[in-house]
């Protein structure tokens, strides 16, 4: 039981941290495009092959 209050704290503790941390990648735009880095492995621009 006295476990409890030392482990409860703690958890509360990092869902904050957990939830400032989602809230800044939000605001920084982090999640804005999700689909380009995809798109940008499959699909190989034309220009670097007339490169070489």
């Amino acid at each position: 039981m006295e476990s409890l209050f030392l482990l409860i704290p703690i958890a509360a503790i990092f869902v904050v941290i957990a939830v400032v941390i989602f809230i800044w990648a939000v605001k920084g735009d982090q999640f804005d495009d999700l689909n380009r880095e995809g798109e940008r492995i499959l699909f190989e621009d034309d220009e670097t092959d007339n490169k070489s």
